[in-house]
Order: C-alpha cells, then structure tokens, then sequence
C-alpha cells in the first residue's frame, strides 16, 4: 500500500482537496477520533472517479463519510483514506413535485427548503442531522417514517462502471439501513414529495421537533442513537431498566435525557465510549438474553 503515492497523484489530479494525518475529531459529531492517513474532499463526479482508481491501484482501503453524525472514530485514527463529497454534491433543485438533491446538502437544508417550496413529505426529518447521502444511507427516520418512503431514486458512483441510478424499488430499504453504501458511493437523489397546505407542513415540522427537543440531548456531542432498536422493545428503555442512565467512563456518559445516547462531556475518548457500549451491551445480555446491535458506525481499530 503506498499512501505517499496515492496522495501525491490526487493533489494533482483532482479539483478537490486531499490532505494527510487529518484528525477526524474535526469532522464528527462526537469531537472523537484520531487522524485519518488520508482525508479527500471530492468537488466532483471525475474527483469521485479518479480517487476510487487511484486508492485501488495503491491498494488503498477508504470509507465515505457525510457530517460524521453517527460516527465513531477509534482514538488511534484510521489506516487508509476519508472520503467527503464537496461542491458539486452541496446543490438541490425543485423539479414540479420532486427535488433533486446531491448528497452532501445538509438533511435540514433539504426539509427546510422543500417546506420553504410548500412541498410535503419530509416534516419527518425535522432535527435529523447530517447529510441527504448519510440519510439514504441508513434509512433514517422515525419510527413511522423514513427518507427512502419519500425516496424515487438513487445515483450512485460504482468503480468500474460509473455512474448507476437506481429506482427506489430497487434500494433494499430496512430498518436503518438501505444496502446503498455496499453498492457504491451515493452521489445524489430524487426525493418526490407533494404540494402540501404550508401551515399544515408547519405544524408538522414543530411538533416533531418539539418532541426531539423534550426526549433527545440535541445540544449534547454525540452521535445520535447508539443502538437499534429491537424488534417490539426501545433500546433506551432497556438501557434505563438495567440502571445505566447517566452512567460515566471518563467523558463519555450515557445521556440522563436518553438512554440510547452517548455524550461527549468534554475529552471523551474512542475507549471510552466503547467501554460504555460494551457495559450495556453486557448488561441489556444478562437480564433480557437481547443482544444490542450498534446504529452507530465504527471506524479504525482501537489497540
């Protein structure tokens, strides 16, 4: 693997920017994580193109990363290349019913535009942060609603391909997740929403809003909802059952607002908010026989 070649190549080669031993604490909700060997920002279909080529001939791994809003990153870093989608991915249009987004416009952007359009479809997506991409990526949404309901395709970049535009009854949509990030790199979507009354897409939006804001440590540095839920169960009521609400290790804790968030109370580390993960993990185990699976994304290895 040669990182000093790949990265000598892209600082040439692409529009974008390509920067080494960037630490990812920067670019995570958490404020966690060591440094990235590579961190590529991509402004443009060919800089996608050209980075995917380069950091495969270099034997290079690489991961895509949106706003770091359910990211975890190991305290040692990680061993390969970032990948951030720039300026050409930042843009979204109104088509009649329909936006056409990049997935790297910020989620609330997009909500907030489509209710500026009197466009409905999204009010369910008020206070959900990160990115469209990140969004498609897992299916995020309510309990009752998710992006890839309001979803009517998907462009993906495939290495060897190109360019791959998927109808959304092609996408694997579940619960939190869309099989999407497997495929390729999700470069941009058409959402198809619907002329709604805009005091009625008001209303909406702060309702659930209100509701985020009364159960959920928005203000906090976390990464949003720790583990899945389980089928039938709340992953923060079992969390508060076996008596882990407010719980500490080092800076991290377990949120007194939600159970199922983990928040950086100032120097948290990577190890930290795993030995948390693992003492529910643990705990949830011995008195319920659930075994949590995490929502939140791991990157890099801690040792």
């Amino acid at each position: 693997m040669s990182l000093a070649t790949a990265y000598t190549y892209l600082a040439r080669a692409i529009s974008g920017t390509v920067c080494r031993n960037e630490l990812m604490a920067k670019h995570t909700s958490f404020h966690i994580g060591g440094p990235a060997d590579l961190f590529i920002v991509c402004d443009t279909t060919a800089d996608v193109a050209e980075t995917l080529t380069a950091l495969a001939d270099e034997h290079v791994p690489y991961t895509v990363v949106g706003k770091g809003t359910n990211l975890l990153v190991a305290d040692e870093g990680y061993r390969g290349a970032v990948i951030v989608l720039g300026k050409q991915f930042k843009k979204h249009i109104r088509d009649g019913d329909r936006l056409e987004a990049g997935a790297a416009c910020i989620l609330a952007y997009v909500v907030q535009d489509a209710f500026a359009q009197g466009l409905g479809g999204l009010e369910f997506a008020v206070g959900i942060p990160g990115t469209l991409g990140g969004a498609l990526a897992m299916n995020a949404g309510s309990r009752e609603q998710w992006i890839g309901a309001a979803t009517e395709s998907v462009t993906l970049f495939v290495l060897g391909e190109g360019l791959l535009r998927l109808r959304a009854t092609e996408v694997g949509w579940g619960y939190r997740t869309s099989g999407l990030s497997e495929r390729g790199i999700i470069l941009e979507s058409v959402l198809r929403l619907s002329p709604e009354d805009p005091d009625r897409i008001r209303a909406a939006m702060e309702a659930n809003l209100a509701r985020r804001k009364g159960t959920q440590p928005l203000r906090a540095s976390s990464a949003g909802s720790v583990f899945m839920n389980p089928v039938g169960d709340s992953a923060g009521r079992l969390i508060e059952t076996v008596g882990l609400k407010g719980m500490r290790l080092g800076g991290a804790r377990v949120s007194d607002v939600h159970a199922n968030f983990i928040v950086n109370d100032g120097g948290a580390t990577a190890a930290d908010v795993l030995g948390l993960v693992g003492k529910i993990q643990m705990a949830v185990k011995d008195r319920y026989g659930i075994d949590l699976r995490p929502e939140i994304r791991f990157l890099g290895e801690s040792g």
